[in-house]
């Protein structure tokens, strides 16, 4: 039985039997002399240890596997004979027989040596056969047209896919065969520099190529086609620079307005105030700042890469830095939207019912009034605006208010004030609800209702709203001005009685229903009710009477006289 031997390769131990670890001795030793003459012989040694390692991790199971003859042979044949190679300056290109040209499956790696951000954009274009410039408009395009989700990917790819670092992984990446004759190629392009190429040009070649190439329509067409093509790089580098740099300085106006120098006069700050979580402005800036500021500052960073093509990279910590930041941001920004959107988690109603003392036999007149101080419209409004009351104190002015009428078999009206807010809670929903102040009175027979309802700046807004609810004696005459239109409801859910678009008529009450009094014979009342798949329409007049039904089998009239 042959003993193990344990031996260090680029850095990873492997157990070798000692047959197998003679010959890989002999195999290293006849490559190290084949190269001992060459510039930067030692980087080339470097990297086909590295190459040979990666391909005995390929090979064995597990850590206690030991590697035989065969391993040996089939890396020996892989990466060729040091022989089989005439490494002379003169011969080299000449010496590449089939095998050595043959094409293995390109690897995905980030390409560090034509890098604008990460190098994701060159990896992809060698392992897909494309020009960078392309994955990079990609980036740009889909980033910009999805909300940042291709920027996502892009970190992701940016964070998980290795760099290309050996010349071992630039050849797998490049889809070339990673043997010997490769390696040294490749790393004896990167000794080359500028000097010895004008040194050793051969100008009467380039001259007869210039002679072909204008003599030639479909070259030079290509050749316009290229410059064409770069120059639209530049114009998109350009635009890049732009779009990012004022979404950048915006922003950095934005938060420096926002938390120190007041530059601008802006009074929605208030409402900002009004509707969020209780985080302080600045806090939320900055993390907005941080969200949309970090993925425009890698556009201009590229657009720069796009422009100047020797850029000095920003740096790996730098990146990795403004990474982070983005993640805790964005992480930060999260959190206030979910807590934010606690704030409606709970619904809360408080109801208030009193009894409207007048004569019957008359008609209620409803009006609705309004106070210059806080509306001067009779419109109903979802929102809300901030007004400064009687003591000089921000109050939140809402006029999102109903007007709903039903009928009762009591002799006695009655007025139902319903007051609706949400919150984290039951308790602080309920709580901001009952501190909404909402005024009426009723002088005489005229019921005069406030369009617009109050609450407290520290209340916030939370949806608060106001349902009056007027429950009249069947046979009584309702009077509805016309500034109440905008607050009264087409709905005859829960027993309504809709009687929008029936103002400034005489209605007399009947059950769930009403009948005008002052409607001249040619004039219809119309009641609408709109159910999950069909719509029923009343008509009413003084001679006649029918029901439309309309639904998904057509319209149907029938007639209740």
């Amino acid at each position: 039985m042959n003993k193990t031997i344990n031996i260090n390769l680029a850095g990873i131990f492997f157990h070798v039997d000692e047959d197998a670890y003679l010959k890989l001795q002999n195999y290293l030793e006849a490559v190290k002399r084949s190269f001992a003459s060459e510039q930067g012989h030692e980087e080339i040694l470097s990297d086909i240890e590295a190459r040979i390692a990666e391909l005995f991790n390929e090979r064995i199971q597990n850590e206690r596997q030991v590697i035989g003859n065969k391993e040996v042979d089939e890396i020996i044949n892989i990466m060729g004979q040091p022989e089989d190679y005439n490494v002379g300056e003169e011969s080299y290109e000449e010496s590449q027989d089939a095998t050595t040209r043959k094409k293995i499956t390109r690897k995905l790696f980030r390409d560090p040596t034509n890098a604008y951000a990460g190098g994701v954009s060159s990896g992809l274009g060698y392992y897909f056969g494309i020009d960078p410039i392309w994955i990079r408009i990609f980036w740009v395009v889909f980033t910009l047209g999805s909300s940042g989700t291709f920027f996502l990917i892009y970190i992701s790819l940016w964070i998980f896919v290795p760099k290309a670092v050996s010349t071992a992984d630039q050849l797998a990446m490049r889809g070339e065969a990673i043997n010997i004759s490769n390696i040294e190629k490749k790393i004896k392009e990167g000794f080359e520099n500028v000097s010895d190429h004008v040194k050793n040009a051969d100008y009467a070649k380039y001259g007869d190529k210039v002679k072909s190439t204008s003599s030639n329509f479909f070259e030079g067409l290509s050749e316009v086609l290229r410059f064409c093509l770069k120059l639209i790089g530049k114009a998109v580098g350009l635009l890049l620079l732009f779009v990012s740099g004022i979404s950048i300085i915006s922003l950095l106006l934005a938060l420096f307005d926002l938390t120190t120098f007041n530059i601008f006069d802006a009074p929605w700050i208030d409402y900002v105030d009004v509707v969020n979580v209780g985080a302080p402005l600045w806090l939320i800036s900055l993390l907005v700042l941080l969200v949309v500021g970090i993925p425009f500052f890698f556009i201009f960073i590229l657009g720069l890469k796009i422009l100047i093509e020797n850029l000095k990279s920003i740096g790996k910590t730098a990146k990795i830095v403004l990474v982070s930041l983005w993640f805790i941001a964005l992480a930060g920004l999260t959190f206030l939207g979910v807590k934010q959107a606690s704030e409606r988690a709970f619904d809360a109603r408080v109801t208030a019912t009193e009894n409207l003392y007048f004569n019957h036999t008359d008609t209620l007149n409803v009006k609705m009034l309004i106070d210059d101080r806080y509306v001067n419209e009779f419109d109903h409004s979802d929102g809300f605006n901030i007004r400064t009351n009687e003591n000089n104190e921000q109050v939140i002015v809402l006029q999102d208010i109903r007007i709903n009428v039903k009928s009762t078999q009591a002799t006695t009206a009655s007025i139902q004030i319903a007051k609706n807010a949400q919150g984290n809670s039951y308790e602080n929903a309920k709580n901001r609800a009952e501190t909404l102040k909402y005024n009426y009175q009723l002088t005489g027979n005229t019921l005069l209702l406030d369009a617009f309802a109050l609450s407290e700046i520290k209340s916030q807004f939370r949806d608060q709203k106001i349902t009056v609810t007027l429950h009249l004696p069947v046979g009584m005459t309702l009077y509805a001005d016309g500034n109440t239109y905008d607050f009264n409801t087409w709905s005859s859910h829960n027993n309504n009685i809709p009687i929008k678009s029936k103002e400034n008529q005489y209605l007399k009450i009947d059950t769930n229903s009403v009948h005008c009094l002052n409607c001249n014979e040619h004039h219809w009342d119309a009641e609408y009710e709109d159910n999950d798949d069909s719509i029923d329409i009343n008509f009413n007049s003084d001679d006649d009477e029918f029901n439309l039904h309309i639904d998904e089998n057509g319209i149907r009239m029938k007639s209740k006289n």
